[in-house]
């Protein structure tokens, strides 16, 4: 019998999941759980490379993993588990420190995005050595399960070429120590944009609560954000992310949750007003959380949770400690 391919992935908990969230990454894992051996973290980790309130951390770690379930990930396909829990993520970041360079770290884009926040908020003095080195803890998290493939965002690419060239260079020094990974971005849907300014990627830290929506909001509080979505004054349904980036969101947005293409939205939306999208964008946004809310507060209270996450966090540590063990191995770490 042929072995499944590998993916690994995971989701910060920094606070609460967004359909954007959904959309580019948790509905793509649901559907991939039959094809591919899988290993899914809550990045509760990287969750710490800013200041966050330990009660709300940990509030964060046990929602999200069990809005993973809720969403539909089964825990008899999928090894969902807590990042902390598996030691090895951060000792394979230490050694990966040591073979970067602070140019590369430098050059990310996410860490002048992210510093430039700090700064705005006249914290020029707090920029934390975690925004500058929690891209080293992401290859980690890849390279530990060798996975063929890395289901990530648009946004997330130039983490993956660093992780490829932190392999290739370590495989290159060492000998055969990394898998070299292999990107899936997939075609609809893998960026969400924010229903206030869909010029930037939705994100759960905005602190505009209409720019995005949770899988927890209440429908009415969803309906009343769709609403309120930018779009522009043409009120013709399009699908152009340079000149209507907020139609064009909406767009792919039904596209994802009603399964289909653009060119079938479009023609779906020929003729129809903005008022008309919107609705429609509403009905299948609310069909979908109201399933995954059902679920999610059947499951928080269970000790299913737990269960299947010490169940997954063993599956997960075999695979670590082997890895880890070669590693040691291979750049002399292990003296015997």
């Amino acid at each position: 019998m042929k072995s499944k391919k590998r993916m690994v992935s995971g989701i910060t908990a920094t606070g609460t999941v967004t359909l954007g969230n959904y959309i580019g990454a948790i509905k793509n894992f649901v559907k991939l759980q039959e094809e591919f051996e899988m290993y899914i973290f809550v990045a509760n980790l990287h969750a710490i490379t800013t200041p966050i309130d330990k009660l709300k951390l940990r509030e964060n770690i046990k929602s999200m993993a069990a809005l993973y379930f809720a969403c539909g990930l089964d825990p008899n396909k999928v090894n969902v588990f807590i990042q902390s829990e598996v030691l090895e993520h951060t000792q394979l970041s230490w050694i990966l420190t040591c073979n970067s360079t602070i140019g590369e770290l430098n050059r990310m884009t996410q860490f002048k995005d992210k510093s430039q926040k700090q700064k705005n908020k006249n914290r020029t003095d707090y920029i934390p050595t975690g925004l500058l080195t929690y891209p080293l803890l992401m290859a980690a998290d890849i390279l530990l399960y060798e996975p063929d493939y890395v289901p990530v965002g648009k946004d997330q690419k130039q983490h993956i070429e660093l992780t490829r060239n932190l392999a290739e260079r370590m495989n290159n020094k060492y000998g055969n120590l990394f898998k070299i990974p292999e990107e899936y971005i997939p075609e609809v849907g893998s960026k969400i944009m924010d229903l206030q300014n869909p010029t930037n990627k939705m994100s759960k830290s905005s602190e505009n609560p209409k720019s995005y929506i949770s899988l927890l909001d209440d429908i009415k509080i969803v309906e009343k954000k769709i609403k309120s979505a930018v779009t522009d004054s043409e009120n013709l349904i399009k699908y152009d992310p340079i000149n209507k980036p907020g139609v064009s969101n909406l767009i792919v947005i039904y596209s994802s949750l009603a399964n289909k293409s653009i060119k079938e939205v479009e023609l779906f939306f020929s003729n129809k007003d903005y008022g008309f999208l919107k609705n429609e964008v509403i009905k299948v946004v609310s069909i979908l959380l109201k399933e995954i809310q059902d679920k999610y507060y059947n499951l928080i209270n269970s000790n299913d949770i737990e269960t299947w996450l010490e169940k997954s966090a063993n599956n997960a540590r075999y695979l670590a400690r082997k890895k880890m063990s070669k590693v040691m191995d291979k750049i002399g770490l292990n003296y015997k």
